[in-house]
């Protein structure tokens, strides 16, 4: 009995050895897996050429082609304003705006032609007088008449008295239209400096009036804006815009001068009819703030690409062989956060529009959009088996 009680663990401890040994005979090493090299993703845009007619943006003021002071030519009481002869009111070519008192002048007109008519009968009376003269001295042989004795000088002297009687007859009648004041264009009143019943003074100023057949905006560009503009921008068509209402305009001058402070040369664009009077369209008020559209040069079959990707004058693109290359390319313009692109590229390219960190020419890449790709699989998760977990959880209240 002492010897099984020895002998027994010795026994148990070898089995326990022997089958830990033979468990770790038969264990394995776990499997390395290679590992996994991970590719860049990017995504591209495909480039694709378009006609673009380039333009180039400004903006200006308003304001009117002509601006004319109404001066009093005459002097006199007012006796007439029209209705219209106010601030922002509207008046059209050869409209009375204005009247003064013709009294005076209408006296003046009636001696003038007074004093014409007696220097017409004087002249009659002188044309007779040197017929008797000659009449006379054509009897005398021995002596030869003079011309005082024709009465020659007289006869001019009446003439000239005909001249200045008619000129002062013209002058009064036109002293007496000056009493009528008229617009002489369809115009906008801008101000008016007399009232009803005041005396306007010879040189008075009544008011000013802005001509409405023509506006005009000057347009600032820069000195390179130039080189995108057919001759120099003469004769090109602008779009102005204000608020939802677009004008057709058209550069009639280029001011020709380059200003000292700004640097910019000036183009003047010309508005017709920008009060809308003739057509009764939408009204562009002198002072108006208006951004510019000018017209310019075709630059024919062009790429535009977001600024952002033109680096150095270089393109990162995406080869059929799925790495990264570099295009050369031919930037026309900057403009407004895009890139007019005129040579370098290929219809079709795939130009990467994603950013790179270190990226060295042919590394490979991976093409998130790619449709060669096929949809990755996904297995869902299998849903647990509701009648197993039921008697796990009975189980573990039974042993509990």
């Amino acid at each position: 009995m002492n010897k099984l009680k020895i002998i027994l663990p010795i026994v148990v401890l070898g089995l326990g050895i022997a089958g830990y040994m033979g468990l770790a005979s038969l264990q394995q090493p776990p499997q390395q897996k290679p590992p996994e090299t991970k590719l860049v993703q990017v995504s591209v845009v495909e480039n694709q050429f378009q006609p673009m007619t380039l333009t180039v943006a400004s903006y200006g003021v308003v304001k009117a082609k002509y601006e004319t002071d109404l001066v009093a030519q005459v002097g006199g009481e007012l006796t007439y304003l029209a209705p219209e002869f106010i601030r922002g009111g509207l008046v059209q070519q050869g409209q009375v705006l204005a009247k003064i008192d013709p009294s005076d002048y209408e006296v003046a007109l009636i001696q003038a032609k007074a004093n014409v008519a007696a220097a017409k009968a004087a002249l009659v009376q002188e044309v007779a007088y040197g017929k008797v003269a000659k009449e006379q001295w054509s009897d005398i042989k021995s002596k030869l008449p003079t011309e005082l004795s024709l009465r020659k000088p007289q006869l001019e002297q009446e003439k000239a008295r005909l001249k200045s009687a008619e000129a002062s007859l013209k002058q009064a009648q036109r002293n007496l239209d000056r009493t009528v004041i008229r617009a002489p264009y369809d115009a906008l009143i801008a101000s008016r400096h007399i009232g009803p019943g005041g005396y306007a003074a010879p040189g008075a100023l009544l008011g000013r009036i802005l001509s409405t057949e023509f506006a005009e905006v000057r347009l600032p560009l820069a000195q390179q804006e130039f080189n995108f503009l057919d001759n120099q921008g003469m004769g090109a068509q602008v779009l102005l815009t204000l608020g939802q209402d677009i004008f057709h305009a058209k550069v009639v001058r280029n001011e020709g001068v380059i200003d000292d402070s700004s640097r910019m040369a000036y183009l003047v664009a010309e508005i017709p009819d920008p009060y809308g009077r003739s057509k009764g369209g939408a009204s562009l008020p002198f002072g108006s703030y208006v951004t510019a559209e000018i017209e310019g040069i075709n630059a024919g079959m062009v790429s535009v690409l977001p600024r952002h990707l033109v680096t150095d004058g270089k393109v990162a693109v995406l080869t059929p062989e799925r790495t990264l290359a570099y295009r050369d390319v031919e930037v026309l313009r900057f403009n407004a956060g895009e890139a007019v692109i005129t040579a370098g590229l290929e219809q079709g390219d795939k130009v990467i529009n994603s950013a790179l960190d270190y990226a060295l020419p042919g590394m490979p890449l991976d093409w998130v959009d790619d449709p060669e790709r096929g949809a990755e699989q996904v297995e869902p998760n299998p849903e647990p088996d509701t009648k197993l977990a039921g008697d796990a959880a009975s189980a573990t209240t039974v042993e509990g």
